[in-house]
């Protein structure tokens, strides 16, 4: 995706946008830290249960208990009590709708590592639950058409 709308091969000197005032860098400052996106990934995988997200990270557990205590005042996880047998009552952590809203980009970051991190196929694939057919990530217009990278510009608003 180029950053300029113009087709010359100049250099851009400043963002199209105040970093205070873009979106991209606001979801940068909400999910920018590893731990953030890897407590944010158990969630989407559907481990919800504060210790086995701890065994599956290993994160100190004050810095498990400060993420997770941010992304529930941020609104992307949501406490849910449970009990099991014979057990004290606890606090589960699931995906709220704001979370949930996450998914392609996810999704994105799974294609992207795959296609540049990764030494082999993935281990998961996005398939769809009704056809079990295969999901991609694509760039498309208003009218759900294909659109190719190349041609994407970043470009402001009209107000």
């Amino acid at each position: 995706m180029s950053n300029s709308a113009s087709t010359d091969a100049s250099i851009r000197r400043r963002a199209l946008v105040p970093k205070d005032a873009c979106p991209m860098a606001m979801a940068a400052e909400i999910l920018g830290d590893r731990w953030t996106l890897l407590i944010l990934r158990e969630a989407f995988y559907g481990v919800q249960r504060y210790d086995d997200m701890r065994a599956d990270l290993g994160a100190p557990r004050s810095t498990l208990t400060d993420r997770l205590a941010k992304l529930v005042e941020m609104g992307l996880l949501e406490r849910r009590p449970y009990q099991e047998p014979g057990e004290r009552a606890r606090e589960a952590y699931g995906l709220s709708a704001a979370g949930r809203d996450l998914a392609v980009t996810f999704m994105a970051l799974t294609q992207w590592g795959e296609a540049h991190a990764l030494k082999g196929p993935a281990p998961v694939d996005v398939i769809d639950r009704k056809t079990g057919r295969p999901l991609r990530v694509a760039l498309v217009d208003e009218k759900g058409r294909p659109a190719k990278i190349e041609n994407a510009v970043l470009a402001p608003k009209a107000r």
